[in-house]
């Protein structure tokens, strides 16, 4: 079994802390602010053995050289973390396994935000993290990947349980809603983006979400739907360049 710990860092990312319970070993799940880790992690008594990284952005993989230099935990993730100056002690790619104890995690290929993006998947607990790949009512802009690429990302992403959860890095999702409410005129949606608003009016968070929540109301997945007459990847892309230029 894993507990993960979620707190909000930097001006709106998230860190994630997973323990395995078995055996206490615990992941940092990208290094958006080493100081942030290190103080969580110092006020749950908690050590640290791996980092696991989604992808090379400073706000992902920044702080690996100061919290490895901190903890001594090996790094893990996609060649390209290796641009920011701190290699992965372990490259890993789709289909590859990482363990946490005696926690399994499948690395997924999520690359479209950048090329070489991962997730990593607990099918045992039946969580994801997948960083900027997929966000609560949104996903990530496509800086070095093309739409095919990325739709068939997300389409792996949406393959998983309905009851998966996942563990998103940035709190967008009241921007998200609102460019949903923009595109789509569904109820489904209508009802989460007002359950936003108001989770964001209290200052809580809106991650993670559920696979059932995205292939409801996230207007990425749903482009095929929205847009009709276009190939899906297609359509992604039409509603990708809409999301950029969206002002509301």
């Amino acid at each position: 079994m894993l507990t993960v710990h979620q707190f909000a860092c930097l001006s709106d990312n998230y860190g994630f802390l997973a323990r395995d319970c078995a055996t206490g070993k615990t992941a940092a799940i990208d290094t958006p602010d080493a100081d942030a880790i290190l103080r969580e992690m110092r006020a749950l008594g908690w050590s640290l053995d791996l980092i696991l990284n989604t992808h090379w952005h400073p706000d992902h993989a920044g702080g690996n050289a100061a919290l490895q230099a901190a903890t001594g935990a090996a790094i893990v993730g996609p060649a390209e973390v290796a641009r920011l100056g701190a290699a992965p002690d372990r490259v890993v790619g789709a289909g590859e396994q990482v363990m946490l104890g005696e926690t399994r995690f499948e690395v997924i290929d999520v690359g479209g935000h950048t090329l070489g993006h991962i997730a990593y998947w607990d099918a045992a607990d039946r969580i994801a993290f997948v960083g900027d790949a997929i966000f609560a009512m949104g996903c990530g802009r496509m800086f070095e990947g093309d739409p095919e690429q990325f739709w068939a990302s997300l389409s792996r992403l949406a393959a998983l349980p309905d009851e998966a959860v996942l563990y998103c890095a940035h709190e967008y999702t009241a921007a998200n809603a609102r460019f949903a409410l923009a595109m789509d005129s569904s109820p489904a949606v209508a009802a989460r983006a007002a359950q936003v608003f108001d989770q964001r009016e209290r200052g809580e968070p809106t991650v993670p979400t559920t696979v059932a929540q995205e292939k409801a109301t996230n207007p990425f997945l749903r482009a095929p739907v929205l847009i009709p007459g276009l190939a899906p990847a297609q359509a992604f892309a039409r509603m990708r360049g809409a999301k950029d230029d969206f002002r509301g």
